[in-house]
């Protein structure tokens, strides 16, 4: 049988329900065990502690924010395969945010206040990049993932080679955050303007800064 197609009301109440779960703690599930599931959590001395935990917190946010950016490109997608492969892509990234905030509760420290800002931003964003064409929306996803594998590896660098477990996190990121690029790449997205790119990173310059104590 084929499935009814939602109505506008529906879909606004699931694009709600799937916010209100992004941006609250404990609400996202991951599908896959953490990588740092049976690795040794390792004795950090107290400004450590802090610098990782501030860092596990961007990430997490980038989950957020990554969330907010496929749902607003599915809702205006073109086409059905389009449409499938950001939700597709989305359901992934949920276990990146479960595994970043699984972390940061061992690190004694919590998720980001402006969660719920970023999420909006970056909703209207995905929206846009949908609303501008699927080739340009790919071309979105595809640059997305470049740059957060920029910040992941960078990261790396700083987090203290003892602690096995966010560092094991944040390389299974990169492997999957590249995938969803070549991906996107491999569907047809289009090579972004340098100015859309350097906005970009404008945005992920702020929201790192700012998510990094609140």
């Amino acid at each position: 049988m084929s499935q009814v197609p939602h109505s506008f009301l529906d879909r606004c109440l699931i694009q709600f329900d799937q916010a209100l779960r992004t941006c609250t703690p404990g609400a996202s599930q991951a599908h896959r065990t953490s990588p740092a599931g049976k690795l040794n959590d390792a004795e950090l001395s107290e400004q450590q502690r802090k610098d990782t935990a501030g860092l596990m917190r961007i990430n997490h946010t980038g989950e957020v924010c990554a969330q907010a950016l496929y749902a607003g490109q599915a809702a205006t997608a073109r086409l059905g395969e389009v449409r499938q492969s950001m939700e597709s892509a989305a359901a992934e990234e949920v276990d990146h945010l479960a595994w970043c905030e699984e972390r940061l509760q061992q690190l004694d420290s919590r998720p980001s206040l402006l969660n719920p800002v970023f999420y909006s931003l970056s909703y209207g964003m995905g929206a846009i990049a949908g609303l501008a064409g699927d080739k340009w929306s790919l071309g979105f996803v595809a640059e997305t993932e470049d740059q957060v594998c920029q910040h992941l590896e960078e990261h790396l660098e700083r987090i203290p080679l003892e602690d096995q477990r966010s560092r094991a996190i944040l390389e299974q990121m990169i492997v999957d955050e590249k995938s969803h690029g070549n991906s996107a790449r491999d569907a047809g997205g289009a090579e972004l303007p340098t100015p859309v790119k350097a906005g970009m990173k404008l945005l992920s310059q702020v929201m790192k800064k700012t998510t990094y104590r609140i």
